[in-house]
């Protein structure tokens, strides 16, 4: 359960957690990763694949990338293959792959519809993927052909305790 908060702790600061009693933290810092889900309209949510979806439900596009928890497991990644700007695809369906030190990963469709974009600074700096996993380092964005797919991922609470396991 520690390392799934230990992101959430140090964005909180040394002071912050110094101030809360030890018994506390561990709730609080679990509040405050599940609030920081939704964001002016953007909800977030994630796969078993350990991929997450930030969806902004005005313009009906999820943008997609592999989780911290992901890139941490993957080790430094050296190459990234991401999918065709226009492609449709159905969720499920292979997009691309993320190819690391370690090992090789295909990157799955969390979500149905047509890609509207892809990263291309990942072309160039496949690092950015551990750098910024959840930000910057995001792969492609999907304009949903069903929105509802989105509301059959796993929220923020059942991704943590997956990866808790």
């Amino acid at each position: 359960m520690l390392s799934a908060i230990r992101p959430t702790v140090k964005l909180l600061g040394r002071t912050a957690v110094r101030a809360a009693p030890k018994p506390f933290a561990a709730p609080r810092l679990r509040a405050g990763f599940a609030s920081s889900v939704r964001i002016n309209g953007v909800q977030k949510r994630f796969t078993e694949e350990h991929e997450w979806v930030s969806f902004d439900d005005a313009t009906n596009i999820g943008t997609v990338g592999i989780t911290d928890y992901a890139q941490k497991s993957l080790g430094d990644v050296v190459f990234i293959e991401l999918p065709e700007a226009g492609a449709q695809v159905k969720k499920g369906d292979d997009i691309g792959a993320v190819e690391s030190v370690k090992a090789a990963s295909d990157i799955y469709a969390p979500v149905s519809g047509q890609i509207e974009a892809v990263n291309e600074k990942l072309n160039d700096e496949p690092s950015l993927l551990n750098k910024q996993p959840e930000s910057d380092g995001w792969l492609c964005q999907i304009k949903l052909s069903n929105p509802a797919d989105f509301e059959t991922l796993l929220t923020a609470e059942a991704y943590q305790k997956i990866c808790e396991n």
